[in-house]
């Protein structure tokens, strides 16, 4: 008897084992998951910017909660600001309203629009998410006073402790979402 559980746990094991990526891949897709993939295809097509950078951001800003609003008042799946949607919405070519901003083809379009615009500014993606987080204004004075260098290159010198670990996070959460999910 103890010779048949003993055979059989070991066959558990070998299947298991043989069965890992698919686990971890499995499991994995359950943490990151992929939603309002409509929109986040149209837009991140649209304004050039990764798919799996919109995934990732959505995920940090809101996890997915179209309704979400945050203590600063940032509203939706991307987290807008509703002077920032206000400012992106005429180069998004769409009407923000208090109630459509929450609407996920909204937000998605305004935030990928967003990320865009400081992915070609800043030719950097993490810095483009500092700035995403913190504003324009906060990175430009960064690489101004030399805190942070022009090219990203030492984005671990963000002074924000709030930035540095949202940029980290995104970019780690960006890596994630290719490797389980790029073909």
């Amino acid at each position: 008897m103890k010779k048949i559980v003993f055979v059989i746990l070991i066959i558990i094991v070998l299947v298991l084992c043989a069965n890992y990526k698919n686990i971890k891949t499995f499991t994995l897709k359950k943490i990151y998951k992929i939603e309002y993939s409509e929109y986040v295809e149209k837009y991140s097509s649209k304004y050039n910017v990764d798919k799996y950078l919109v995934y990732a951001t959505i995920k940090a800003e809101s996890n997915f909660d179209q309704y979400a609003k945050s203590s600063q008042g940032a509203i939706g799946l991307m987290q807008l600001l509703y002077a920032t949607a206000e400012e992106i919405a005429p180069k998004a070519e769409v009407n923000v309203t208090n109630d459509n901003i929450y609407d996920p083809n909204v937000n998605i379009n305004l935030g990928t629009k967003m990320l865009s615009i400081l992915i070609q500014k800043y030719d950097n993606i993490g810095l483009a998410l500092a700035a995403y987080n913190a504003g324009t204004g906060n990175v430009d004075s960064w690489i101004n006073k030399g805190i942070i260098k022009k090219d990203g290159s030492d984005l671990e010198n963000i002074p924000f402790k709030e930035t540095n670990g949202y940029v980290r996070k995104i970019l780690r959460d960006y890596e994630i979402y290719m490797e389980i999910y790029k073909d």
